[in-house]
């Protein structure tokens, strides 16, 4: 199926989307291997949205459900995030949804969620998403780089979150989505080297397929664990403690909904 029919398709489901759940998508992007640069030929699509619900919708006593779980088979994988949910996210510095924020692949997105993100972007906490790519990182690595045969597609998901730490050890900021740009920092030859061959196979590898493992990469993957273990640790909690202005902003969006 070519990129365009999967583009139309997932339109329409966040059409569908909005007219069943009665919301208004705020934004909908590719999240995880496609928004990254390292898909494999068989690799889904995971597509993550934020939504607003109607404003009365917030005044009602019952317990309203905060994600919508719409759609998970071997092409689409699509779910979303009530607003109030992610800036109580954004509240405590969560690492993936500054990823879907500034995903170089967009669906949808609105002049309402430029101004949300332009003032929620101030919560990004470096600790906290430093101990979120260690964790994911170590995951993967212990879960799935033991064996004498490791899937290629591996190596991404610990490479990445190590990298990403490296960039925010290095710029204190917010890192780039896609692995090129985290790519860009200084590394060994050699290893820089062996990724860039495990990029080219990965383009032809299917995600199941076990290889050898890559000397040069599990070295830098474990001795980058145990680096950024000691940096995880010495880091000041930096998350945002007042709720001010976050509430400003939810106010501020449920009036110009018309509350």
């Amino acid at each position: 199926m070519q990129e365009r029919d999967i583009r139309g398709e997932i339109e329409q489901e966040l059409t569908k989307i909005e007219k069943q759940e009665q919301v208004r998508i705020l934004l909908a992007v590719e999240s995880g291997s496609r928004a990254w640069g390292f898909a494999s030929p068989d690799s889904d699509y995971d597509v993550r949205f934020i939504y607003l619900r109607r404003p009365e919708d917030y005044l009602r006593l019952e317990e309203q459900k905060d994600v919508i779980e719409w759609q998970l088979d071997q092409v689409l994988d699509i779910n979303g995030w009530d607003l109030r949910k992610a800036l109580i996210q954004f509240h405590r510095g969560n690492a993936t949804l500054f990823e879907w924020s500034n995903s170089p692949i967009v669906y949808r997105s609105t002049g309402l969620w430029e101004q949300i993100y332009g003032e929620a972007r101030s919560c990004f906490s470096r600790k906290a998403a430093v101990c979120h790519y260690y964790g994911t990182a170590k995951s993967t690595y212990m879960g799935y780089l033991q064996e004498a045969q490791v899937k290629y597609k591996k190596y991404f998901y610990a490479l990445r979150p190590l990298l990403a730490c490296r960039y925010i050890e290095q710029y204190g900021n917010i890192p780039p989505v896609p692995f090129a740009k985290l790519l860009k920092q200084d590394m060994p030859p050699q290893l820089r080297q062996e990724i860039d061959l495990l990029l080219e196979r990965k383009k032809v590898t299917e995600e199941k397929d076990k290889n050898p493992q890559i000397p040069a990469i599990q070295v830098f993957i474990a001795q980058e664990l145990e680096r950024q273990k000691a940096l995880g640790d010495a880091m000041e909690d930096d998350r945002r403690r007042d709720w001010e202005g976050l509430n400003s902003l939810f106010c501020r969006v449920l009036q110009t909904e018309g509350l």
